[in-house]
């Protein structure tokens, strides 16, 4: 795991000066080398964070064998020996990087289609003066491209990227975007010119000429056929499961596993006890407040599989000291508060291993979500005919349960109902809000949020409405929002996190199987659970399913408080001139008046607000 960046221009406008400031930004994400590569076109820098071959001699850049080529790499291949072997590759070290390298320099581009693993890298050969930039399939490791038509930039990180001579100017509708997710989806980011090379996805520079090309697509992996014998597939599930830890407990340093105490999580733990003779190293993290407190979970889950168990209590106080440095480190308007613990997790870990497995992945692989449930039933006809009436009946209704459906029954359009849905069962902000918080010309029919809304299209057979929410949430939510919240959580403090659930191989298997066999009668990822009982009791999971949140209302009523008076004051929301201010005014009143739904609202604004305080 390291951190990589560099440039390309044929008119020399980037300097070494340039390029090692941009190295330097990211050198959290490595801590343990810097390494550069510089002629008249191209640079590559890049920050080691040393796992497999802790010798110098694995050091990036990485030049090939007949000095043609040269790598910078972020990421794992676990397959790395396989694919040596399939290409008759004799290695001078022991480091997937040579690997990865050679087996470019023998089949250029498409060896990536033989690789399984999580991976952002840059090959430049220095005879074509080509630059290939590529990102593993569902988008676990974070790759950035600056492009103006002329010169090209890229990095592991934004923070890179703004520290060149380039226009920095604000790309407008991303902030609708924000506002509707939490996050803002590939390809866009907050920065006009500056993009987010999609998932699955290579792009090759020469001659100033940039070419983009999708390599795999998860659409393309749903077959005609599906998986309904619950034997079947729970033997190929399981089978892949233990493939994939195994090989993502490959490592030159210690290991250890995120456990919350929840399905995901705990199925990765007792998978790696299984596979190791000695006990592995857990963390958890809990909250004084009881209802966000999973912390005894975990325990319980850890004195079973009798591990080396790491435990953290986090009080307002902790969060409180992270807030700030939380907001910067993911340098675009981000709001998933559950970054919070998840850097707090990282930095316990980061003390004792190099490497953690988490267990990301499992509820949009085998429909984990309640949102699921509710694409389900809003695509029933019936409730399609009587939605608005109904939804005008919920709203008089005083429970936020009835507040919420009924917002739910309000989406603008057939088109946008995953994107609508996921907005809900969040909290954020629904076309009809934006509308009113943020104008007409950020949000229409034709615009900006409609194109990047849309669900994959699927030709092979018709999903169910479940498995449409699951596929929106695989292309957009997992790679823009869960996995950039482990990333760069876990890399602020020089920790690898894995991520065993998404090996490609498990992906396209679950996307075959039943939905019956997901959610099985009200039982949401029974599939997973019935693997899971096989190694711990399933006891220890009988409750509701809570999530990894933190008890956030409460603190933005007190603690926190500040972050509303400071960042939505009537001068801030003025200054800006982005939203609606009466509107926002109205919300913060029903805040304090009690309406708990609207406070992912106000943090949302919050996280907006602060950043163009900080940056425009």
């Amino acid at each position: 795991m390291c951190g990589i960046t560099g440039f390309y221009s044929t008119q020399q406008d980037f300097s070494e000066h340039d390029l090692r400031e941009m190295t330097a930004a990211i050198r959290h994400r490595g801590p343990n080398a810097e390494g550069h590569f510089l002629d008249e076109i191209c640079g590559l820098g890049h920050r080691r964070l040393s796992i497999l071959d802790l010798s110098e001699g694995a050091n990036q850049p990485f030049y090939s064998n007949n000095d043609r080529f040269v790598i910078v790499y972020n990421g794992e291949v676990y397959n790395y020996k396989e694919v040596a072997n399939q290409y008759g590759i004799t290695p001078h070290t022991t480091s997937d990087t040579e690997i990865i390298l050679e087996a470019f320099v023998k089949d250029g581009i498409h060896c990536v289609n033989y690789f399984n693993g999580m991976f952002a890298f840059a090959v430049y050969d220095k005879h074509k003066k080509e630059l290939w930039l590529c990102r593993d399939r569902l988008g676990i490791k974070p790759l950035f491209y600056y492009w103006d038509g002329s010169k090209l930039a890229f990095a592991s990180e934004l923070k890179s990227l703004l520290t060149l001579p380039i226009a920095k100017t604000l790309n407008k509708p991303a902030i609708a975007e924000f506002l509707h997710r939490g996050f803002i989806p590939a390809p866009y980011t907050i920065y006009q010119n500056i993009y987010k090379l999609s998932p699955g996805s290579w792009l090759k520079i020469s001659d100033n000429v940039l070419e983009e090309q999708k390599y795999w697509k998860i659409t393309e992996n749903i077959g005609k056929e599906i998986i309904s014998d619950e034997r079947q597939a729970m033997e190929r599930v399981e089978e892949l499961l233990l493939s994939s830890v195994k090989y993502q407990l490959i490592s030159d340093v210690p290991t250890g596993v995120f456990l919350s105490g929840g399905v995901d999580s705990s199925t990765v733990a007792a998978l790696t006890a299984h596979q190791l003779s000695h006990p592995i190293n857990t963390f958890s993290i809990g909250f004084r407040e009881s209802r966000h407190n999973e912390a005894p979970y975990a325990r319980e889950v850890a004195e079973h599989l009798h591990t080396n168990h790491h435990e953290f209590i986090v009080s307002v106080q902790d969060a409180k000291d992270l807030v700030e440095t939380m907001l910067d480190i993911y340098d675009e308007p981000y709001a998933d508060s559950s970054a919070i613990p998840t850097m707090l997790v990282s930095q316990m870990a980061s003390k004792y291993v190099g490497v953690v497995l988490t267990g990301e992945g499992g509820d949009e692989l085998f429909h984990g979500y309640g949102m699921y449930q509710w694409a389900d039933r809003l695509s029933q006809g019936w409730l399609k005919l009587l939605r608005k009436p109904l939804a005008s009946l919920l709203a008089v209704g005083k429970e936020a349960r009835y507040q919420k459906a009924a917002e739910l029954l309000e989406y603008f359009s057939e088109d946008d109902i995953s994107s609508h849905i996921f907005c809900k069962e969040q909290g954020y902000f629904s076309y009809p809000d934006l509308k009113k918080l943020v104008g007409e010309p950020w949000v229409n029919g034709k615009g900006f949020l409609s194109k990047s809304s849309l669900p994959p299209v699927v030709e092979n057979r018709l999903l169910t409405a479940s498995e449409t929410q699951s596929l929106f949430d695989m292309v957009m939510y997992l790679p823009d929002d869960l996995l950039t919240k482990v990333d760069r959580a876990s890399m602020q403090y020089g920790l690898e996190a894995r991520v065993p659930l998404l090996d490609h191989r498990l992906v396209e298997l679950a996307l075959n199987i039943s939905p019956e066999l997901k959610n099985n009668g009200g039982t949401t990822k029974y599939i997973l659970k019935q693997i899971l009982y096989k190694y711990l009791p399933s006891e220890l999971f009988n409750r509701p399913k809570q999530g990894f949140s933190i008890p956030l209302y409460d603190w933005l009523l007190t603690d926190l408080r500040y972050l509303i008076d400071t960042y939505l004051s009537n001068d801030v929301i003025e200054r800006h001139g982005y939203v609606n201010k009466e509107m926002v005014s109205t919300m913060k009143k029903e805040f304090f008046a009690g309406k708990k739904y609207v406070y992912n609202r106000l943090w949302t604004l919050i996280i907006l607000h602060r950043w163009l305080e900080k940056n425009t």
